[in-house]
């Protein structure tokens, strides 16, 4: 009878503890590295494995130790750079450079490049499929996809889009998903055909920008820029759910681990939302960042998210050639910052 009580106390801590710790994650700045340098940015990547983080820095790759911030190598040459891919199995990195058009192939050891091959206009996002073990550099100019052999680095063909692909996300088990921006839907490709399968309207989602997937449970995560983040099932298209989040979204992750999807929020915000099933999902924390952190990575090792952002300046006086100017970069501003528990 004792025992029984004990196993019922025992059960009955977790359930609590996992309800408190789904209620507040607690997520808070837990470090602050001070990078600098000049240029803009855009992805971020994380290989939980070697503990790196690899952040795209206008026309070449950073690499720190995830742990430290310490540096831990540079890959240059990479113009317009937006995405890195990872394929830890086969060694290897891709990395998507929108200005020249191509993807840079490079050694996950040694940072070194290995070669280059050609995409389509303005490679954006970048994904790497192990179902297939192929590498979908998305192309936002051209509306398409370039298909890479991962481990051979040459092109197998070119999917067409309805319009302007943003993130993407594979199940790992053979098919992938990308969000059309300014469609406001989400397509779902064979990578295996270079076809695309299914196209899924995301209303009251509008302009589609950050993805992940909860491969689990087949729920995709969808933030979207009229604050909103679109939980979508990955089976059908259905939109089962939304949540509201901060404005300027540009990127989504999942933890399997903890059951929380995180939106990005270049106001200054991290949206934390729960899934309570694969057909309830509650906010659980919008936690202050820093203005302009609209890009992260995930660490699934630690559960602690990588934003990055820099100190802005007022912008440039409007010209004929760009109307509309960012606000200045200021000198040496460039952070990256850490959130964890």
């Amino acid at each position: 009878m004792r025992c029984s009580n004990f196993r019922f106390s025992v059960l009955f801590f977790l359930l609590v503890a996992t309800f408190a710790m789904a209620a507040d994650p607690g997520y808070h700045l837990i470090n602050t590295y001070k990078l600098g340098g000049d240029g803009g940015w855009d992805y971020v990547a994380m290989d939980s494995s070697a503990r790196r983080l690899y952040i795209s820095r206008a026309t070449h790759v950073i690499v720190i130790d995830a742990d430290s911030g310490k540096p831990v190598g540079d890959i240059p040459d990479t113009p317009g750079v937006h995405g890195i891919a990872l394929a830890p199995e086969l060694g290897r990195g891709f990395i998507s450079n929108g200005r020249e058009g191509t993807v840079t192939i490079f050694d996950l050891k040694t940072l070194k490049a290995i070669t280059q091959v050609k995409a389509g206009e303005n490679p954006d996002a970048i994904l790497y499929d192990p179902a297939s073990k192929r590498v979908f550099a998305f192309n936002g100019r051209s509306h398409d996809a370039t298909a890479i052999d991962a481990a051979g680095g040459t092109v197998l063909g070119t999917i067409k889009l309805e319009g302007k692909p943003e993130f993407a996300a594979s199940d790992g088990k053979g098919e992938i998903f990308v969000n059309i921006e300014d469609k406001s839907q989400i397509d779902a490709i064979d990578p295996s055909k270079l076809e695309v399968k299914a196209s899924w309207p995301l209303a009251p989602c509008q302009e589609p920008s950050g993805l992940a997937i909860d491969r689990k449970n087949r729920r995709l995560f969808a933030g979207c820029d009229n604050k909103m983040m679109a939980m979508v099932d990955a089976d059908t298209g259905k939109v089962v759910a939304t949540a509201p989040i901060g404005d300027g979204v540009d990127a989504n992750a999942f933890d399997p681990g903890t059951g929380l999807a995180f939106a990005s929020c270049g106001e200054g915000v991290l949206t934390v939302v729960h899934e309570d099933s694969p057909a309830k999902f509650s906010v659980v924390d919008n936690v202050p960042t820093q203005q302009g952190a609209r890009t992260m990575a995930l660490d699934e090792k630690t559960h602690n998210v990588y934003l990055v952002t820099a100190n802005f300046g007022p912008p440039p006086a409007p010209t004929a050639d760009n109307p509309h100017p960012r606000r200045t970069i200021l000198p040496d501003s460039f952070v990256v910052l850490v959130f964890g528990k």
